[in-house]
């Protein structure tokens, strides 16, 4: 392949360098300093004239298509830099120019246009001209970290009692905006609910962070998920932490109720928006299977709190030594697999006589911090069964992790500290997460409680 360059005075334009390859004559100009700019020949946005030299009357019959080639062309200007990809395929008597022009600015990171001409070929010596015009002057250039994945703003509504988990969800990210809602209610008790400034959300993306801490807030939360779809936003995600009909999955004798199903068609029938089917947010759902009582007008994302807990767990001092028990094999099977780098212990309910005694089933936990691991606690009778049977058979420490605190009637009271290496009178640790904020306000401060913030997982999430 053969390149010439000439350099020559173009009568006040400045300097101007030709490059002949294959016929075709590129010709860039270069402004001196002093002389007067043509909006078409800013420094750093070059004029390119293309002109296809024809010799004949007729075009070329076209040689066959080389292979790719990419020629650099070096000019006496630090203000660009060009390269045209040669790359020509000729259909009838029309050639198809692919270039590429790279921009850089005093060794700065250079910048990358693509650019594509479809040049038609002219019988006789009449030139073709085609000339790049420069990028509008609205035009902001490429930054330099845009091979990076940027984070997209979310609008983030709240439940009112979610507000302090909302607000440490902002704060690990400036993406994520806070927006408020009216929550009222009518003197007979019906919510009285409004978005302020619905207008301004129009083509966001938004999100609303509910809890279903009791049926009577439901109602007003349902209401709020089924109106911000229609308001004519980029997408919308529902994130729901925790699912609180879960154990009522199945039915065990005719006429039970699965109030799980019923819960999951109720989120199913949420409108779609603009950008498609809403996103479900569910973390540690009580069985893997209730995924599928979602139908496809929504997208289910089931995340977990197991992250957190092994995070915490390499930050104590004995993580060495750590045994992970499981209370039931409805657990084991529900966790095992993200703890397999954990001994294991499993234990088991089994009836004598009238009582339901938990034994362990598998493991050993003499000498052990042993970590009771489930998805959710209620009155916490079979965590303390499973505490005591573990002292019981020689572990030295005992501490449990449920992602949910449910503990209906404060019954998190019956947990008490172990202060002294005695397992068999309390535990070490008792973690949670604030998916249950009722909870976290009531257990705040309190040994063995510690919560562990769902608030980073969750704006992770948001950027799905």
């Amino acid at each position: 392949m053969e390149m010439t360059s000439n350099q020559s005075d173009s009568g006040g334009k400045g300097l101007r360098e030709t490059n002949e390859i294959k016929g075709v004559i590129i010709t860039q100009y270069h402004q001196p300093k002093n002389s007067p700019l043509k909006k078409s020949e800013t420094p750093g946005n070059p004029s390119y004239h293309l002109r296809h030299m024809a010799s004949s009357p007729s075009p070329p019959p076209p040689p066959p298509p080389p292979p790719l080639n990419k020629l650099a062309i070096k000019t006496t200007s630090t203000l660009c830099r060009s390269s045209l990809l040669n790359r020509r395929s000729m259909s009838r008597n029309r050639a198809h120019i692919y270039c590429q022009h790279n921009s850089s600015d005093n060794g700065a990171h250079h910048h990358q246009q693509n650019h594509q001409w479809t040049v038609d070929c002219v019988a006789g010596s009449d030139p073709i001209h085609i000339i790049l015009k420069p990028p509008s002057p609205t035009t902001s250039p490429m930054p330099m970290n845009s091979g990076l994945k940027s984070s997209k703003k979310v609008c983030l509504f709240y439940a009112a009692e979610m507000e302090a988990l909302a607000q440490r969800i902002a704060a690990q990210s400036d993406a994520i905006e806070l927006r408020a809602i009216n929550w009222r209610k009518f003197e007979d008790g019906f919510p009285n609910l409004s978005i302020p400034n619905a207008h301004g959300i129009r083509g966001e993306h938004v999100a609303f962070l509910a809890s279903f801490s009791s049926p009577g807030v439901i109602f007003e939360q349902l209401s709020i998920s089924y109106a911000l779809p229609k308001l004519f936003i980029s997408s919308f995600t529902l994130v729901l932490p925790f699912f609180p009909t879960g154990t009522s999955e199945r039915m065990e004798e005719e006429g039970d109720i699965a109030t799980a199903f019923t819960l999951a068609r109720f989120l199913s029938n949420i409108p779609i928006s603009r950008g498609g089917p809403t996103s479900v947010v569910i973390y540690d759902i009580h069985a893997l299977q209730e995924r599928f009582y979602f139908d496809d007008n929504v997208l289910p994302c089931f995340e977990s709190g197991i992250p957190l807990l092994k995070s915490r767990l390499q930050q104590l001092p004995d993580s060495d030594n750590i045994c992970i028990a499981f209370p039931d094999d409805g657990a084991w099977k529900r966790f095992h697999k993200q703890l397999q780098h954990f001994p294991v212990i499993i234990c088991a309910k089994v009836r004598e006589g009238d009582q339901r005694i938990v034994r362990i089933k598998e493991g050993d936990p003499k000498g052990r911090h042993v970590v009771i691991v489930d998805d959710l606690v209620q009155s916490g009778g079979t965590l303390i069964e499973c505490q005591k049977m573990l002292a019981k058979h020689g572990a030295q420490k005992v501490s449990a992790y449920v992602t949910h605190g449910v503990f209906p009637k404060r019954s998190w009271e019956r947990f008490k500290h172990d202060t002294g290496g005695q397992p068999d009178s309390g535990l070490t640790f008792f973690w949670i997460t604030d998916s249950c904020p009722l909870t976290v306000k009531e257990v705040k401060n309190k040994a063995p409680f510690e919560v562990l913030s769902l608030a980073s997982s969750i704006a992770a999430t948001l950027q799905i």
